[in-house]
C-alpha cells in the first residue's frame, strides 16, 4: 500500500537534504545501469517517475509527522528505495540487466537487516521510519514478483508481492482487520523468506522444477503468515463489520479504472499481445484527468459521458483491428468490410445452426452496447474521482505528461514492436477513422475508372490463348503457400527437399517446370482476394472492391479460355453454399463440397484431403469421355489453417469416397488454435499440411499428367503472422508444370528460374499483372 497518511498536512519542511542526496544516488544508479544493462530511456523515465511519486508520498508523510529528518535510519532506507527503483526499471530483462537485477535486490535486501538496528542504536526510531521501512520492503517484493512472473511466465507469483496490498484492501471493507498486530518471529523469518527466494529464482541458478518448488512453497508460508494476522484480529475484536458500500464502490472504481487503462493501453498489433505490450502510458488518460478534474461538475459529467462513449468506439474499433490483422494482415475498413461481419454471421450459422447463430449475434450486439454505456460510466465515476482529488490529479498529470513527452520525443520507446510505451491510439484511432472516409471515396472512384479500362476489352475469342489451343490448363492455388515457406530459414529446410522431389520425380516423367513470385494483395487470409486479383488483372484488397468487381464485365481469365473454347470448371471443396461469382469468373461447372461425393471426416477447417479433391477433379472432369480442352481452378484446401489434423498420402487407387481417411481424422482443431501454444508447434504443423498440399499436387501431375497438361500451381497468400513472424512479405511462388518446352519457352522473359523452387533473386511482379501477362504471352 502506498505511503498514505491522512489527516491537516502541517508546514514542517521536508527532508530536503537527504532526497537531495537520495535523488544524487539514484542519478548514479540510473546512469549505472544505462551503461552497464542498456535500460535505455523508457526505463529510465519509469524509475524517475517512481521516484517521484514515491518522494512525494515521503514529503507527505514526514509533514504530517513534522519532521524535518528522516534520522540514521530513515538514509539507510532511502538508500534502499533508490536500490528498489533500480530494480524496478530492470524488470524483465535478461543477460546483463538479469546480473544487475540481482546485485541490487540483494543488496536492498541486506540494507534491510540495516535500519532497524540503526534505528534503536541511535535511539531515532519512529512510526513514520517503521511504516518508510515497510512500504519499501513491500515494494521490491512486488518488483521481484513482477520480474519473476514476467520471465517465467508463472503469473501467479505475482501474489507474493500482491498478498501485503491485498490485505490492506481488505481492511478498507473489514474495519476489524486494522489495528496492531503481535511482533512474530515466525512472521519475520517468512518475511525475509519471500525476498531470497524471488533473488534466486530472479536469478535463474536452479532447476525450474526446484525453483517452482521454491515459490510455491514461499506462497504457501505467505498465506499461512497472514491467515495468522487474520485469525489473531478476528479473536481481539468482539465485532466484525462489514463496510459493504466501501466495498461496492472500491470495486466499481477498480472495474472502471481496468475497463478505462486496458482499452488505452490495449495493444492495436496482435504480435504485441504480451505482457510488456500492456506496459504503456496512454496521453489521453493523462490529459483527460487534467480536464476533468478542472471542470466544474456538471459540464464534467458531461464530458465524461461523451469520452467514454468515444473510449467505447475506440475499443471496439481496437478489437476489430485485432482480428483483421491476425486474419488479413490489415486494419479494419470501417466503410468496406462491414459485409464481412455479415460473412462471419453466416460462418457462425454454418457451425452452430441459425439458432446459435441469433444467439451469438445478440450476444454481440448486448456487449456491444454494454461497452458503450460500461466506459461512459467509468470515465463518469473516474472523472468525479479525479476532480475530487484534484491536489494530487493534477501533479500526478504533470509528472505523467512530462515522462509522455521525454519518451516520445527522445526514444519513440516500444518494449515490444507494435506497442509505443508513448501511446496514443485514441487519437490515432479517430484520426485514421476520420480520413478513412474521403480515401475511401477517392479509392472508389480510382478503381472504377480502373475497371472501365480494359486493354482485353472486345478481344476477338479467336485471338485469345492460341499458344495453348488443345492443352488443359490447371490452376492449382495452394492455400497459404508463401514466400516464407521456402526461404524463411526456419521453414525452408522442410520445403526444400520436397520441392527438390518433386523436380526429380517431374523430369523422371518428362515434365519440367519455371518459377518465380507474385506480390499477393493480402496476407494471412482472405483467399477469395486472391483469387479475385489472379484472374481479373486488378488489385482487389477488399470487399469493397471485390463487390465492385463481380458487379461489372470484366474479362476474367477463366472466361477467357471459355471464349476461346476451353471448357471451365472449378473445384471448390471449401464452399458450402450457391456462389454467384461463380457466372461472373466465367466457370461453366463448379464442384463444391456437396458436388464432390466425399463420404469421408473433415480434416479441421479444410473439408477434404486434397489428395481427394485431386481425385474427384480426375473422376469429374478430368477423365470425363469426350470432354473438350479443359480449363480448371482447383483450390486446395489441406494446408489452410489451423493445419492438423495431416492426413496420409494414399495410393490413388485406394481413395475411393474419402471414407478411407476415418481413421486417420482424429485431433481436430479450431481455427483460433493458431493463437495459443508454442509458435514453433503451430510452424511444424502449418509445414506438415503444406508438404502435404505440395506432394498431393505434384504428385497427381506426376500420375495423370500427359503431352497436353499446363499447371500453373501458386500460392494465395502467406499465413497469418503466427507462422510468418513480424515483417513477412506478402510474396507467394508461382511455377509453371508441362511437358511441353515452346510453352516454358514462351515464359522465359518473365525471368523464372527453371525448377519448382523459386530463386531469391527472382523477380516479383504484382498479382494483378499476372492476368495481362499471361494472355500477352499466349495470345497473337
Amino acid at each position: 500500500m502506498p505511503l498514505r497518511l491522512p489527516g491537516a498536512v502541517a508546514a514542517a519542511p521536508a527532508p530536503t537534504r537527504q532526497l537531495t542526496a537520495a535523488a544524487a544516488l539514484l542519478a548514479c544508479v540510473l546512469a549505472a545501469l544505462t551503461v552497464t544493462a542498456g535500460i535505455g530511456v523508457v526505463r529510465v523515465t519509469f524509475g524517475v517517475v517512481l521516484a517521484v511519486a514515491g518522494a512525494a508520498l515521503l514529503v507527505r508523510g514526514a509533514r504530517t509527522a513534522g519532521t524535518r529528518s528522516l534520522g540514521p535510519a530513515g538514509s539507510v532506507t532511502l538508500a534502499r528505495g533508490v536500490l528498489v527503483v533500480g530494480v524496478a526499471t530492470l524488470v524483465g530483462l535478461d543477460g546483463a540487466g538479469q546480473v544487475a537485477l540481482v546485485v541490487l535486490s540483494a543488496l536492498a535486501l541486506a540494507l534491510d537487516a540495516a535500519d532497524g538496528p540503526v534505528a534503536r542504536r541511535t535511539g531515532t526510531a519512529t512510526a513514520l521510519g517503521a511504516r518508510f521501512d515497510m512500504e519499501t520492503d513491500a515494494v521490491l517484493l512486488l518488483v521481484l514478483s513482477v520480474h519473476v512472473a514476467t520471465v517465467t511466465g508463472a503469473w501467479w507469483v505475482v501474489a507474493l508481492g500482491l498478498l501485503r496490498y491485498a490485505y490492506v484492501g481488505a481492511a478498507r471493507v473489514l474495519p476489524w482487520l486494522e489495528g496492531e498486530l503481535p511482533v512474530r518471529r515466525s512472521a519475520k523469518v517468512v518475511a525475509a523468506a519471500q525476498g531470497v527466494v524471488l533473488i534466486v529464482a530472479a536469478a535463474g541458478v536452479l532447476p525450474p522444477a526446484v525453483e517452482r518448488a521454491a515459490l510455491v512453497l514461499a506462497l504457501a508460508a505467505l498465506l499461512w503468515s497472514f491467515g495468522m494476522s487474520v485469525v489473531y484480529r478476528w479473536r481481539v475484536t468482539d465485532e466484525h463489520p462489514v463496510r459493504r458500500r466501501a466495498a461496492v464502490t472500491g470495486l466499481l472504481t477498480a472495474a472502471g479504472a481496468v475497463l478505462v487503462g486496458g482499452v488505452l493501453v490495449l495493444p492495436g498489433a496482435p504480435l504485441a499481445l504480451e505482457p510488456l505490450g500492456f506496459v504503456r502510458l496512454p496521453i489521453e488518460l493523462v490529459v483527460g484527468a487534467a480536464v476533468l478534474a478542472v471542470l466544474p461538475a456538471r459540464p464534467r459529467r458531461v464530458v465524461a459521458v461523451v469520452a467514454g462513449v468515444v473510449l467505447a468506439l475506440v475499443g471496439l474499433l481496437k478489437l476489430l483491428d485485432l482480428g483483421f490483422m491476425t486474419f488479413l494482415d490489415r486494419p479494419f475498413d470501417p466503410v468496406s468490410d462491414w459485409v464481412l461481419l455479415g460473412n462471419a454471421q453466416e460462418f457462425v450459422r454454418g457451425t452452430v445452426g441459425e439458432t446459435g447463430a441469433v444467439v451469438a449475434t445478440l450476444g454481440a450486439g448486448i456487449a456491444a452496447a454494454g461497452l458503450v454505456v460500461a466506459t461512459a460510466c467509468a470515465v463518469l465515476r473516474l472523472g468525479g474521482l479525479a476532480a475530487r482529488y484534484r491536489g494530487v490529479t493534477l501533479p500526478g498529470a504533470a509528472v505523467l505528461g512530462t515522462a509522455w513527452l521525454v519518451i516520445w520525443a527522445l526514444a519513440g520507446g516500444q518494449l515490444v514492436p507494435g506497442a509505443p510505451v508513448a501511446a496514443a491510439d485514441g487519437v490515432a484511432q479517430l484520426r485514421d477513422r476520420i480520413t478513412t472516409v474521403p480515401a475511401a471515396i477517392r479509392d472508389d472512384r480510382a478503381f472504377a475508372a480502373e475497371l472501365a479500362r480494359d486493354p482485353f476489352a472486345g478481344s476477338s475469342a479467336d485471338g485469345l490463348l492460341t499458344a495453348l489451343r488443345g492443352k488443359d490448363v490447371v490452376f492449382a492455388v495452394v492455400e497459404s503457400y508463401g514466400r516464407s515457406a521456402v526461404e524463411d530459414p526456419a521453414m525452408a529446410p522442410r520445403i526444400d527437399p520436397v520441392l527438390a522431389e518433386g523436380d526429380r520425380d517431374l523430369a523422371a516423367a518428362g515434365f519440367s517446370s519455371r518459377t518465380g513470385y507474385l506480390t499477393a494483395p493480402i496476407s494471412g487470409g482472405g483467399s477469395w482476394l486472391a483469387h479475385a486479383t489472379l484472374f481479373s488483372g486488378l488489385r482487389i484488397d477488399d470487399q469493397r472492391r471485390h463487390d465492385q468487381l463481380t458487379a461489372s464485365d470484366r474479362l476474367t481469365l477463366t472466361r477467357a479460355f471459355r471464349d476461346a473454347g476451353w471448357e471451365t470448371t472449378a473445384v471448390m471443396p471449401g464452399t458450402t453454399r450457391e456462389w454467384p461469382e461463380a457466372a461472373f469468373y466465367g466457370h461453366q461447372r463448379v464442384h463444391g463440397f456437396d458436388r464432390l461425393g466425399y463420404a469421408g471426416p473433415p480434416f479441421s477447417w479444410s473439408p477434404m484431403p486434397d489428395q481427394y479433391a485431386l481425385s474427384a477433379f480426375s473422376r469429374l472432369e478430368y477423365d470425363r469421355p469426350g470432354r473438350g480442352p479443359l480449363m480448371a481452378e482447383i483450390a486446395l484446401t489441406s494446408s489452410h489453417a489451423p493445419w492438423t489434423p495431416v492426413p496420409p498420402l494414399l495410393p490413388w487407387e485406394q481413395i475411393g469416397d474419402g471414407s478411407v481417411y476415418r481413421p486417420h481424422a482424429g485431433g481436430q482443431r479450431a481455427y483460433e488454435s493458431i493463437f495459443s501454444g508454442d509458435t514453433a508447434e503451430i510452424r511444424r504443423n502449418y509445414l506438415d499440411s503444406l508438404v502435404y498440399s505440395l506432394r498431393s499436387q505434384l504428385g497427381w501431375i506426376e500420375r495423370f499428367g500427359d503431352d497436353d497438361l499446363v499447371v500453373v500451381l501458386l500460392g494465395d497468400h502467406q499465413p497469418v503472422g503466427a507462422v510468418t513472424g513480424p515483417g513477412a512479405s506478402r510474396d507467394v511462388p508461382i511455377s509453371v508444370v508441362t511437358r511441353d518446352p515452346e510453352v516454358l519457352d514462351r515464359v522465359a522473359g518473365w525471368g523464372w528460374a527453371p525448377g519448382l523452387k523459386p530463386q531469391p533473386d527472382a523477380p516479383v511482379r504484382p498479382m494483378e499483372e499476372f492476368r495481362d501477362r499471361f494472355l500477352e504471352t499466349f495470345s497473337r
